[in-house]
């Protein structure tokens, strides 16, 4: 234990924080500006704007919805090979993507295949950081969270440049080959803890050969061939297949000592087990979403994912179809907000900290000011405009900085990974169906306005609810009070209040 300790808040932690950030900047550079090639798939595949849309939503949400697996594979398997096969799947969906002869094959690789890349290398960064860090966790995973935004940032203009050169083709082979780059990372992920398929496999392969060590091998296999010096005897199971096969074994193993009955009510007894912790589990979740503000704060997540974030990925489009200007500017409006995301991360999260701030108000705040630049967005005649209103939602869509501290608020420590997984899977969903459905208004009118007006309803409407549902005249269950609350060693740590 004392050697775990010694490396916390420092040292190699620090390589930890910058491979992580370059993972995240890798994984989701091309998926957080896919607003730039959007208009480039619509007249490639000439297919409607709803149709399309699903690549960009898909790849967005997916990871979120299977955030619960990819965070199993992580304490499973580990960060470091996580993210080796996590650097394959971003990797080769983005140059699967460059021969895709329609959007169906682009939705399959581009928007599944990346997205659950992009899911794992979350999950393994954000993992390996928090191993790494405990005082100073806070500032290590603001900064690797704040990849994702500085990603996006360069690659939407490196991607609009690379089209240019290159074609869409060439830009989506040159995006994949740098996404390689993933495995690097992973290098540097040097595990604290064993991760728990080691130590599972570790355990049972010791007790399998203590047992083998006091057992008397039968007689045929000591025989030996005679005159062949090269004959080996033969092996009752190798370690390779002893590590494949003891896994399937492990119930047998400890039942083989019983017979009869004895052994049957083993099995029981184990099974009975499974079934009692997965009881549990789902109690838990059922006393979560009992919480008055959990409903509400997962029914706001839902409506701001379904809103907001439709514009990163039709912004460009909609200053081109609206003739603001004829192709996609040198510094793209996809960066504009990236950059501003960013900035209100940090900002929001040094916000929250105040203590006469009330976490759920500020986010009903930014869900306000967000649903009503969408609906100016349809107003807008100029480019300029266009720039500074998305400026305006990219800071105010750094709230995503906030899910965790209001969830610790509302539920407490204990429950705040599973509430968490909760959030994510609304997130996720809204994400999923909010490009889609702005594609279909279009498809349907020829026109972004009633879409813009239908996304900024929504979130206006999850902001109406999460007020109204956290007013203190509810009378909510007295314990509330006594939620932990997240303390904060150091005025660094106040900078990120990041998931």
């Amino acid at each position: 234990m004392s050697s775990s300790t010694k490396v916390l808040d420092g040292g190699w932690g620090w390589a930890i924080v910058a491979a992580s950030f370059m993972a995240q900047l890798l994984a989701y550079g091309s998926p957080q500006s896919v607003g730039v090639l959007y208009p480039e798939w619509l007249h490639t595949y000439q297919e409607g704007k709803g149709m399309t849309a699903w690549v960009g939503s898909l790849v967005a949400g997916v990871g979120l919805i299977a955030s619960p697996i990819c965070s199993t594979c992580v304490d499973n398997f580990g960060a470091r090979p996580v993210t080796i096969f996590s650097g394959v799947m971003v990797a080769g969906g983005l140059m699967l993507s460059a021969f895709a002869p329609n959007v169906q094959f682009l939705i399959f690789s581009y928007g599944i295949v990346v997205g659950l890349g992009c899911g794992l290398v979350y999950a393994a960064t954000l993992t390996i950081t928090c191993q790494y860090f405990d005082k100073r966790r806070g500032l290590a995973l603001g900064i690797v969270t704040t990849g994702t935004s500085v990603g996006a940032f360069i690659y939407a203009t490196a991607q609009n440049e690379l089209i240019v050169l290159y074609g869409l083709d060439g830009c989506l082979l040159i995006i994949g080959a740098i996404a390689l780059n993933l495995m690097a990372c992973s290098g540097f992920m040097r595990p604290l803890n064993m991760p728990g398929y080691y130590l599972k496999q570790k355990a049972a392969l010791e007790r399998n050969t203590e047992e083998q060590l006091f057992v008397k091998p039968p007689f045929d296999d000591l025989k030996i061939a005679v005159g062949s010096a090269t004959t080996t005897p033969e092996k009752p199971l190798t370690v390779k297949e002893l590590l494949i096969t003891i896994d399937v074994k492990d119930l047998s193993i400890q039942t083989e000592k019983k017979e009869g009955h004895l052994a049957g009510l083993a099995i029981v007894k184990a099974i009975k087990k499974k079934q009692k912790a997965y009881s549990k589990y789902m109690q838990s979740l059922y006393e979560i979403l009992q919480d008055q503000e959990m409903v509400a704060f997962c029914i706001a997540i839902f409506l701001f994912s379904l809103g907001a974030f439709p514009p990163v990925l039709f912004v460009e489009d909609v200053a081109q179809s609206e003739g603001l200007i004829e192709e996609v500017s040198v510094i793209p409006l996809v960066s504009i907000g990236a950059i501003a995301t960013c900035v209100g991360k940090l900002t929001l999260g040094i916000l929250v900290d105040i203590k006469w701030i009330n976490g759920i108000y500020l986010y009903a705040f930014t869900m306000l000011a967000a649903g009503l630049v969408l609906l100016l967005i349809p107003i807008t005649k100029s480019y300029v405009g266009l720039q500074i209103l998305t400026a305006i939602l990219g800071f105010f869509s750094g709230n995503w900085s906030l899910t965790s501290y209001i969830t610790t608020k509302i539920v407490g420590l204990d429950r705040l990974t599973q509430a968490h997984g909760i959030l994510m899977f609304f997130g996720g969903f809204g994400i999923m169906l909010g490009p889609p459905v702005v594609g279909w208004f279009f498809d349907w009118t020829q026109s972004y306005d009633l879409a813009f007006y239908f996304s900024g309803s929504c979130v206006l409407l999850g902001a109406f609810i999460l007020f109204l549902l956290s007013l203190p005249c509810w009378n909510r269950r007295p314990s509330e009070n006594d939620k932990p609350e997240v303390q904060y060693t150091s005025t660094c740590d106040k900078v990120a209040s990041v998931a």
